[in-house]
C-alpha cells in the first residue's frame, strides 16, 4: 500500500501537500464525514482524489460544472487515471455505457451532475457501484442560505441513505451558517469541520468608488501584464466593453450564457492558450477553469454578496505570484444592489400567480403534471403575460426553492413527443410506410403519459429497437407530425422545467411563509455586508473578508488600497515628525533615530530608519 505522499508524487509530480490537505485526507481515509473549506486555488481535488487512490472501488464526485467534470477526467486520464462523467446531454445509450463501465471495469472516479443523481437510471444502478467515498464538490450549493443554492443538490442527501461511504464534502465560500447546514443536510455522523487560512498573502484587493468605470479598467489593463478576468452583470454589457477594450488596443473577447456552446467552448480554450487575453464576461465564466497565471481579475459592478466575490476573485494569483483584484463601485451601484434584492422576492401572491400561469402556459390540468417534465420558453411566456422578466424569474426560483418544480436553463433537452390521435382512433389512421406504424407501437409501449403530455424519448433506443440510424429516425418522427398523428419537438438548447407534483387548486399551495421570510432576511444581510465592503475604507479588505468567512484572527495583509493609504498616510507623519526631532537636535545621527524609533512611548511605525535614510538621500534632512 502506498502512503498519501507517494500517490501525490507518482501521479501529480508534488513532493508535499499544501495547508490542511495532509488533515483533509488523513480525516477521510479514517472514514469520517468530512467537511473541508479551502480558498480557490487551495488544490481541493487533491483532497479526495488522492484518498479516493489509497482504497478500493471508486469515488461518486458530485458537481455542477459539466466544463469542470471534462477538465477533470482529461487530467486524470493523462496521469493514467481512469475517470467518467455522467451528466445532461448525454444519450441514454452513452449513460447506459458509463454506468456500466464504473460498475465493471476499473474506473477510480465517477463524475456525475446533481440532476441525474435522483434519475430512475442512475439510482438502479447505484447498489452496483462499488463506492469508497461520496465526493460533494461546491457544496454550498446544498444549503438553502448559501449564495448558490441548488436544489438538485438536496438528492445527495437521499444518496447518503443508501450507502455507507464516507462523505467528502469541499467548498470556497461558506459561512458558519452554511457549514453547520451543509453537515446536516449530508447526514455527517460526526461533525468534521477542516478549515484552511483563507489569506491569499500574493493577492492584492483594491477598492475604487469611481464615476468612469471605463476609463479606470483602461488604466489597469494598460499597467498589469498579463492575464485578466472583467466581471459584468449583464451580457450587453459584456459584449460593449469587450469592444472598447479591443478599440484601445486590447485583446479581449466576451463570454455569457447567451451565447452558443461551441461559441463559448472556442472563446474559453483561446482565453485559456494566451490567444485572448482580457475575458469580459458575466458570472457565467470561471467556474472550474484551471489557469493558474491570472493576474488581474476586475468587478464593474457590485456582486449580489461576499461569497460570489470572494470566489470570482480568488481566480487571480493561483499561481503565487502578485495579483490583483479591483472592485469598481459607485452610488449608483449601491442603488441597484438595494433594488435588485427587493426584486428577488416579490410577493408570495405574484409568485403563486405565477405557478397557476405556468400551469395555464403548458395547458396542464388539475390534479395533472406530476412529474412531468417539458421544455419552457421563458421569453414566450414573459411577453404572452406582459410580465416582468426579473420578476418572473425570481417567482420561478422560489418555486424551486419551496420545492414545487425545477428549473433548469440552458441544457440540451431530449426529443419530445406527444400523440395526438385518441389512442383507439389510432388504429383507423392510415399511414404509408410500415415503419410509421412500428414506431408509434413501440413509442406507446414504451412511455406512459405519452397520449395526454409531450415526452421525453429516446432517439437511441428507438432507433435501436427498429434497426435504423437516428437520422432515419428522425426523419420518421417529423413525418408523423406533418401526418399530425404526433406532437413533435426535436431535441435542442434551452429551459427545462420539472413539476414536482400534480396542478393544485387555489389555496392549496403552500409557500412556507417563514422560508421566504429567512431567504429574503440572508439576502437582505448578505448585500448588506457587499456594501460595507465596498464603502469602508479604514479596515483592511483582506481582515474583512476573512470576517465575514468566521476568521477573526489575521493580520493586516500590508498591500490592499486600505494598508497602502494607511502606509503612506503613517509615512507621511512619520516624515513630520523625524524633520521635527532632526530641527531639535541639531548633529543627530543614526544612532539617535534608532533610539527614537526602537522607544515604544514614542509609537513610531517599524519603518521609522527606512523613511529617516529616504529623506536623508533625498537632501531633506
Amino acid at each position: 500500500m502506498l502512503t498519501a505522499e507517494e500517490i501525490l508524487e507518482r501521479h501529480w509530480g508534488y513532493s508535499s501537500f499544501r495547508a490542511m490537505q495532509k488533515e483533509i485526507i488523513t480525516s477521510a481515509l479514517e472514514g469520517k464525514d468530512t467537511l473541508a473549506i479551502l480558498p480557490t486555488g487551495g488544490g481541493k481535488s487533491i483532497c479526495f482524489q488522492v484518498p479516493a487512490m489509497m482504497r478500493d472501488g471508486l469515488a461518486l464526485v458530485v458537481t455542477p460544472l459539466i466544463a469542470l467534470m471534462k477538465d477533470q477526467v482529461e487530467n486524470l486520464a493523462s496521469r493514467g487515471i481512469r475517470a467518467l462523467a455522467l451528466h445532461a446531454g448525454m444519450s441514454y445509450r452513452e449513460m447506459i455505457t458509463v454506468l456500466s463501465n464504473a460498475a465493471y471495469g476499473d474506473v477510480k472516479f465517477l463524475y456525475v451532475s446533481p440532476e441525474r443523481l435522483s434519475s430512475r437510471l442512475f439510482l438502479g444502478w447505484l447498489d452496483e457501484l462499488k463506492l469508497n467515498f461520496l465526493v460533494v464538490d461546491e457544496a454550498h450549493c446544498i444549503s438553502q442560505w448559501g449564495y448558490d443554492f441548488r436544489p438538485d443538490y438536496l438528492a445527495i442527501g437521499q444518496i447518503r441513505q443508501r450507502i455507507d461511504s464516507p462523505v467528502i464534502a469541499l467548498t470556497a465560500t461558506a459561512t458558519p451558517e452554511v457549514a453547520e447546514d451543509i453537515m446536516d443536510k449530508l447526514l455527517f455522523k460526526e461533525r468534521i469541520l477542516l478549515r484552511s487560512g483563507f489569506e491569499r498573502p500574493n493577492l492584492s484587493y483594491i477598492v475604487r468608488n469611481c464615476e468612469d468605470k471605463q476609463g479606470q479598467l483602461l488604466k489597469i489593463c494598460n499597467s498589469v501584464p498579463g492575464t485578466g478576468i472583467v466581471y459584468q452583470r449583464h451580457r450587453r454589457r459584456c459584449e460593449e466593453m469587450a469592444a472598447f477594450l479591443c478599440s484601445q488596443g486590447i485583446s479581449a473577447s466576451f463570454y455569457h450564457a447567451g451565447l452558443s456552446q461551441t461559441l463559448r467552448s472556442e472563446r474559453q480554450q483561446a482565453w485559456k492558450d494566451g490567444t485572448i487575453r482580457v475575458m469580459v464576461c458575466t458570472n457565467a465564466f470561471g467556474m472550474g477553469i484551471d489557469k493558474s497565471d491570472v493576474r488581474f481579475v476586475v468587478h464593474m459592478d457590485l456582486p449580489d454578496g461576499l461569497e460570489s466575490y470572494f470566489q470570482e476573485a480568488g481566480r487571480a494569483g493561483r499561481d503565487g505570484k502578485r495579483s490583483y483584484a479591483a472592485l469598481l463601485w459607485n452610488n449608483q451601484d449601491i442603488t441597484r444592489l438595494r433594488r435588485t434584492v427587493s426584486a428577488s422576492f416579490p410577493s408570495l401572491e405574484y409568485i403563486e400567480d405565477i405557478y397557476y400561469k405556468l400551469h395555464v402556459f403548458q395547458s396542464i390540468p388539475y390534479e395533472g403534471g406530476e412529474g412531468l417534465s417539458f421544455k419552457f420558453d421563458f421569453n414566450a411566456f414573459v411577453s404572452h403575460y406582459r410580465l416582468s422578466a426579473s420578476l418572473v424569474s425570481s417567482a420561478l426560483r422560489y418555486l424551486e426553492r419551496s420545492g414545487h418544480i425545477s428549473w433548469n436553463e440552458d441544457v440540451d433537452t431530449s426529443t419530445l413527443v406527444r400523440i395526438l390521435t385518441d389512442r383507439r382512433a389510432l388504429y383507423d389512421v392510415e399511414l404509408p410506410d410500415s415503419q410509421l406504424v412500428s414506431l408509434l407501437e413501440l413509442m406507446m409501449r414504451r412511455y406512459t403519459g405519452i397520449f395526454t403530455y409531450t415526452v421525453p424519448v429516446e432517439e437511441d433506443w428507438l432507433a435501436s429497437s427498429l434497426g435504423i440510424g437516428v437520422p432515419r429516425l428522425r426523419e420518421l418522427l417529423y413525418r408523423l407530425s406533418l401526418e399530425h398523428v404526433i406532437r413533435y419537438v426535436p431535441c435542442s438548447h434551452g429551459d427545462v422545467v420539472s413539476l414536482h407534483h400534480a396542478r393544485l387548486r387555489p389555496g392549496d399551495l403552500d409557500l412556507k411563509p417563514e422560508l421566504y421570510k429567512k431567504l429574503k432576511g440572508t439576502a437582505e444581510r448578505r448585500s448588506e455586508a457587499m456594501i460595507s465592503y465596498a464603502s469602508s475604507s479604514d479596515v483592511c479588505r483582506s481582515r474583512q473578508l476573512l470576517s465575514y468567512f468566521g476568521q477573526e484572527e489575521s493580520n493586516d495583509c500590508g498591500s490592499c488600497d486600505v494598508c497602502r493609504r494607511k502606509r503612506s498616510e503613517s509615512g507621511k507623519a512619520t516624515a513630520v515628525r523625524l524633520r521635527s526631532y532632526v530641527n531639535g537636535h541639531p548633529g543627530a545621527d543614526g544612532e539617535q533615530i534608532a533610539a527614537l524609533a526602537a522607544d515604544p512611548s514614542e509609537g513610531l511605525p517599524d519603518n521609522t530608519l527606512e523613511i529617516y535614510r529616504r529623506l536623508k538621500d533625498l537632501g531633506e534632512l
